[in-house]
């Protein structure tokens, strides 16, 4: 340790002392103590130009009253979203339902056969007889589907 004597400096724009509060504010930490409520009964008054609790009568800050109208909207429109996702898939399965019936009932036929619509071959049940055998990629047979199409002259 050293007793040199503390050498004291003059500043121009005085002493550069930083309030620990300050650097609370800017990293987005609050001076104030958070004292809303989380009841969602929200009142607003236009005369009065605030926003209160129906529950405890306790003054809403506007800035958590917009939270919590952004939390309810985004649940309600993840909601759809899910809802929307169940919907597309009930349809697609419903389309799957509705092709087996389809070919169910070609096949019941006695006289006639179901002719495949990209080769206009007869498909017949004794083909699917032990299950479909090899399958496809979805992806792959739709692009092979668009090439055909693309090469076949009109």
């Amino acid at each position: 340790m050293t007793d040199e004597p503390i050498q004291e400096q003059e500043y121009l724009a005085g002493v550069k002392v930083v309030d620990i509060g300050d650097l609370r504010v800017s990293r987005g930490l609050t001076r104030r103590p958070v004292s809303s409520c989380r009841h969602g009964r929200m009142v607003y008054d236009q005369n009065e130009r605030r926003i209160w609790c129906k529950d405890c009568e306790r003054d809403v800050d506007p800035f958590d009253a917009f939270v919590g109208l952004i939390e309810y909207y985004s649940g309600a429109l993840k909601t759809l979203e899910r809802d929307r996702k169940q919907v597309e898939e009930a349809k697609a399965f419903q389309l799957r339902s509705r092709a087996a019936k389809a070919m169910d009932e070609a096949w019941r036929s006695r006289t006639m056969v179901p002719m495949c619509p990209h080769c206009s071959n007869g498909l017949f049940p004794e083909h699917f007889a032990n299950g479909c055998g090899s399958m496809l990629g979805r992806d792959y047979a739709e692009m092979r589907l668009r090439k055909a199409k693309q090469d076949k002259p009109a």
